[in-house]
């Protein structure tokens, strides 16, 4: 599990935001390595496959993450941005960040004292803040263009229990979920031929996983996500259990049997899981792959994941061996 954690946090720590994901794509290509051949496609996927099997699998994660976009330098130096990916604004207020430009430059988001706040209730948007990286506008100029990616700044930390926090844990735990699961099946006898796809911009519409299932076409396919994990405040009806094991995922987009299958394989295999019902599409790389080209038996396994979107998201290492388990134990029953 040691290992596991230290994969987590190496992944997690890498920049990628969607449209930009070259250094944690680097990262995870490293780690495919190991296990299968591997290419980048022209959107930059990271592809591996091995060569021989009589069921195709396909294994996604997506590799990017939620971030800003530069959008100008204001006479003061200070940085507007506009959103790359779901950003809530609400968290912003003094938050840290990194300005990825010619190096990498830190930066706050202004926050307006209490003492000065209008009584307005008026929501805030991404495009109202601005980051302070204490440049004139002369020198930010040198160091930031429009278009720069700005990424949350938050710490990486192993906390109780088995338990990690980190920015990028969506879905970075499901890429170290995936080369676990390849990980577990070496040396072990099956009948597939695996094809593993950590997909960029998923989080701006799911291109990725659309181009990369399409050249990578697959008999099987299951897409490792995160999902809402209880909190307060957050109605348990609509969320997982962090440690709960993964979620297994039942909706029009996915294939009934499969999903019922991998409930099973948990069952008889002491693998902790919980069901996730949706009534509709499930917000995934699922919704992508599953009618790419002639289209593919569709499954979703989601890790339960706390604070999603933010710099501090939390999951347990517990739920991605469990993930991993029920993954490759459902490869070897084909």
């Amino acid at each position: 599990m040691d290992n596991l954690s230290s994969l987590i946090l190496s992944l997690s720590g890498k920049y990628g935001v969607s449209g930009c994901e070259g250094s944690a794509a680097e990262a995870a290509k490293n780690e495919l390595k190991k296990y299968m051949k591997v290419r980048t496609d022209a959107l930059g996927n990271v592809i591996g496959e091995t060569d021989v099997g009589e069921v195709s699998v396909l294994l996604d994660a997506h590799i990017d993450q939620i971030g800003m976009v530069v959008t100008e330098i204001t006479d003061k130096g200070f940085i507007k941005v506009c959103s790359c990916g779901g950003m809530d604004a609400r968290i912003l207020a003094a938050h840290e960040v990194v300005i990825l430009g010619k190096e990498k430059v830190f930066g706050v988001v202004t926050s307006t004292p209490p003492h000065l706040k209008k009584d307005d209730n008026k929501a805030i948007k991404v495009e109202d803040i601005a980051i302070d990286a204490g440049l004139s506008k002369e020198r930010a100029q040198k160091l930031i263009s429009p278009g720069d990616r700005v990424v949350l700044k938050g710490a990486q930390n192993e906390l109780l229990n088995g338990n990690i926090s980190s920015p990028s844990l969506d879905d970075r735990c499901g890429v170290a979920s995936i080369l676990r699961c390849l990980e577990l099946l070496q040396g072990k006898k099956h009948r597939c031929k695996l094809t593993a796809l950590f997909s960029v911009q998923e989080e701006t519409g799911g291109s990725g996983a659309c181009t990369g299932s399409f050249s990578s076409p697959a008999d099987i396919s299951i897409a490792v996500d995160v999902s809402f994990a209880q909190a307060p405040g957050i109605a348990k009806e609509k969320c997982g259990t962090l440690d709960g094991g993964p979620m297994i995922g039942f909706s029009p987009v996915l294939d009934h049997e499969l999903s019922n299958r991998l409930k099973q394989i948990a069952q008889e295999k002491g693998i902790g899981h919980q069901i996730e019902a949706m009534g509709s599409r499930t917000g995934t790389n699922a919704d992508s792959i599953q009618n790419s080209g002639a289209g593919t038996r569709m499954c979703l396994i989601s890790i339960p994941l706390r604070n999603m979107h933010t710099g501090i998201e939390m999951i347990s290492t517990a739920d991605i061996e469990a993930t991993a388990r029920l993954m490759a134990e459902f490869i070897m029953s084909i």
